[in-house]
């Protein structure tokens, strides 16, 4: 089990970490001009990981019907699901890009954008948003990808995008000139040129993909389905990417400095949620592969090892980030008054790997076993708690509230799905 979960996590790790690595180069491109730049990437980054993140339900979805179908033997509902998801990711793509300009206002308006980089936010939103059907495309082939136990390429997909992206906004930035805009010009290229890869990667699969009928495919009963599992993620991420935005949002009211320390800390989570993801994404693929080949054993095996496997990377990063936070801090931006001011925090993100990674770990099984109710009802009480937490300490210390609250949310949802596995197993819904 250890050299399954290995072989599929470790991919997957190297894929997550180009992710992060992308979003760190950028911040430090603009953490180098001024804090108005550093804070305009923030939020626009901030408004797209909540308008796609929503989507992600495209992999997440894929995946854990896919590989259930793979655990099956089943070649045609391999087909039919990829299938649907493509037809879906490209509609819901299209609508956003319709509505570019009500998402933009209203994106500015919730995130209480200061004016004096208010513009630089709006130009970088209008770029990428052409991105959105590339984007969501590709979840639905990496998600198919993974249920098929091939994190390969799923990795060398994202590599590919990342080091497309980091040249070409190296290039746009640091050669044209183009601030904002021109890191959002190489997401719009390198996205598209992932896609043409992802799509060119099918041909291996060749084989395992039938004949299409065009009445099966949009069958309704088969379609609905198909729609459910995706209706419950979606509304999960929903509710996940809201804490975001809210905890963006909250920060922003505290100023520009704030919310430039806020950003720097929550690179912080993104570096060590995209390692655990890799170990999430193997129990994906595990258990949706045994869940559908009812052999029960080895799926409670894949659950325990993934969480031993989670625990002990989220051990390292705490270890990494309680004796490296400055240091850490400083590539990211020389900025003293921020470095100082996020200092402060320091301790509490050491702690945030171990208090978060069981959610992360949660999330991968209950993907697998398409039990997406029960994925969705944890994250809607756990933001209900993280909201009532914040609103009864805030009037204590703004800034810690804030992060407190944001720690405590992960931990309601462990606690909660730890609680759902416990007593439903197999049966969860």
């Amino acid at each position: 089990m250890n050299r399954e979960i290995l072989r599929l996590a470790f991919p997957n790790i190297l894929s997550n970490i180009s992710v992060p690595l992308l979003s760190t180069v950028d911040t430090i491109l603009m953490g180098h001009l001024s804090p108005a730049h550093l804070a305009a990437l923030g939020v626009a980054a901030m408004i797209f990981t909540f308008l796609y993140g929503n989507f992600n339900f495209l992999r997440m979805g894929t995946t854990g019907i896919s590989a259930q179908a793979y655990g099956r033997g089943d070649s045609k509902a391999l087909t039919y699901t990829l299938l649907r998801a493509l037809i879906l990711a490209f509609f819901l793509g299209m609508v956003l890009v319709l509505l570019q300009k009500p998402l933009i206002d209203a994106g500015v308006f919730l995130m209480n954008v200061d004016p004096s980089y208010e513009k630089m936010v709006r130009d970088y939103f209008n770029i990428r948003i052409y991105t959105a059907p590339g984007i969501f495309m590709i979840y639905a082939l990496m998600g198919w990808y993974f249920g098929l136990q091939n994190s390969w390429y799923p990795l060398w997909i994202t590599i590919f995008i990342n080091v497309l992206n980091l040249g070409l906004s190296l290039y746009f930035v640091k050669v044209l000139g183009m601030g904002v805009e021109g890191t959002a010009y190489g997401t719009l290229i390198a996205q598209y040129g992932g896609l043409l890869l992802a799509v060119g990667l099918l041909y291996r699969y060749r084989a395992r993909l039938t004949g299409i009928r065009w009445r099966e495919l949009f069958h309704k009963e088969a379609f609905l389905a198909f729609l459910h599992v995706n209706k419950n993620i979606f509304v999960r991420t929903v509710a996940l990417t809201f804490v975001l935005a809210f905890f963006y949002a909250e920060a922003a009211k505290a100023g520009a400095l704030m919310l430039s320390v806020m950003i720097l800390l929550l690179q912080f989570m993104i570096w060590m949620s995209f390692a655990i993801d890799g170990f999430a994404n193997a129990a994906e693929s595990l258990t949706g592969k045994y869940y559908g080949a009812h052999n029960w054993e080895l799926f409670y095996k894949a659950v325990r090892y993934s969480f031993y496997w989670g625990g002990g990377f989220a051990l390292l990063f705490s270890l990494v980030y309680y004796f490296g936070g400055r240091e850490i801090l400083e590539v990211y931006t020389d900025q003293q008054a921020v470095i100082e001011r996020a200092m402060d925090f320091m301790k509490w993100v050491a702690l945030m790997p171990l208090l978060s990674f069981g959610a992360f770990i949660w999330d991968g099984v209950f993907i697998g076993m398409t039990a997406s109710k029960s994925m969705r009802d944890a994250v809607m009480v756990a933001m209900l708690l993280f909201l009532g937490l914040f609103y009864a300490t805030n009037g204590i210390d703004f800034a810690w509230s804030l992060w407190l609250s944001f720690l405590m949310f992960f931990v309601f949802r462990t606690l909660l799905q730890s609680w759902m596995f416990w007593k439903y197993g197999r049966r969860l819904r």
